[in-house]
């Protein structure tokens, strides 16, 4: 019987909260995607990708970078560039290289969400996480301008979806309910910044931690599962 229990891998379910527009985020996910190798012998994984907007009311046309930060964190322009560097360092250690000239604006992510929601929805998980590192790809790595649409169906394309079915999404008003539900159910459970992980509705994860915070939590979730 022991022999059977140490056969099956215990699932660990993570609802990652997050927005494209997040650089943390993607340096959350690369860290959270080293744990989960690390810990693949002995656990499966079943990630969500949950909707959060950082700048839901931004316009068409987005906002200089540097406009924006400043005015939206108080900080100098120069504070603003030396910490755009520390966080293009953390995120090749996580496994992204953004842009060597960094993003130089920044857009509504509305109409990505609704992408990952119709990815998850008509293809399942896997596919929305492909999704997910490509959007994430697009807005940090090629800091292409996320209001036209065909950079965003190029994304689709990498992520091995269909960008025919993706261009009807975009078109319309497909998921925009459901996106909009969903970022609401989170912000009443007291979500208000990101990335934020909750992992088997026990633990709660904020911000972009090493691999051995999760390596830890997932530690204890398969002695609590014995």
């Amino acid at each position: 019987m022991t022999e059977i229990k140490q056969a099956i891998k215990q699932t660990i379910k993570i609802d990652f909260i997050s927005d494209i527009a997040c650089p943390w985020c993607a340096i959350g996910l690369g860290n959270l995607t080293t744990a989960k190798v690390r810990m693949s012998h002995r656990a499966q994984f079943e990630v969500h990708f949950r909707a959060f907007e950082l700048n839901p009311q931004m316009p068409r046309g987005g906002q200089e970078v540097i406009e924006h930060l400043t005015q939206n964190y108080g900080m100098s322009a120069e504070q603003v560039k030396e910490n755009q560097l520390r966080i293009r360092e953390k995120a090749k250690e996580a496994g992204f290289e953004f842009h060597p000239e960094g993003r130089k604006w920044v857009y509504n992510t509305f109409d990505a969400h609704r992408l990952l929601f119709w990815a998850a929805e008509e293809m399942g998980r896997e596919k929305q996480s492909m999704l997910k590192t490509e959007l994430l790809r697009t807005y940090f790595c090629l800091a292409v301008d996320l209001d036209d649409q065909q950079n965003l169906l190029e994304a689709v394309t990498r992520a091995g979806l269909d960008p025919i079915r993706a261009s009807q999404v975009l078109a319309g008003n497909e998921f925009a309910e459901e996106v909009r539900q969903e970022e609401q159910r989170y912000q009443m459970l007291g979500i208000h910044s990101v990335p934020s992980m909750i992992i088997n509705d026990q633990y709660l994860v904020q911000g972009a931690q090493p691999p051995a915070v999760f390596l830890d939590i997932f530690e204890k979730l398969i002695e609590q599962a014995v």
